[in-house]
């Protein structure tokens, strides 16, 4: 996998939004983080064409308005920051990071139900021909 823009944790917000709901108007936008942060409409610009640098996005001119869309789909953002997630704190090995996520976390039956039929559905796929 080619190596993806490192993003800031903010840039990251303005990004869940496209991903979710894009392509948006800088309007839509600016009033999607209204509501979540106390930023200002300058500095969600600024935002934006940081991200724009970078080629996570790309802009169309509608009249005076820029449209953004993603141009790196949600799944493979999270899939290359979960295994730089992995190499730095567990060696590259999900194992690692889910045993020690049971050894200090108490979780209910339910829960443990929950990721024992995860485990069973893995499982089966792996002894699939």
């Amino acid at each position: 996998m080619s190596q993806l823009p490192q993003i800031s944790d903010a840039e990251f917000e303005v990004m869940h939004i496209i991903w979710r709901e894009g392509p948006l108007n800088t309007n839509d936008i600016i009033a999607r983080l209204a509501g979540k942060r106390d930023w200002s409409p300058k500095t969600i610009q600024t935002m934006l064409s940081r991200l724009e640098k970078k080629g996570v996005v790309q802009h169309e001119k509608d009249g005076r308005i820029f449209v953004y869309e993603a141009c790196i789909p949600e799944w493979r953002y999270l899939q290359a920051e979960g295994q730089t997630f992995l190499n730095r704190f567990f060696d590259g090995t999900p194992r690692q990071m889910v045993v020690r996520y049971l050894d200090q976390n108490d979780l209910s039956l339910e829960e443990l139900d929950e990721l024992q039929a995860i485990l069973e559905r893995k499982r089966e796929q792996v002894g699939e021909p």
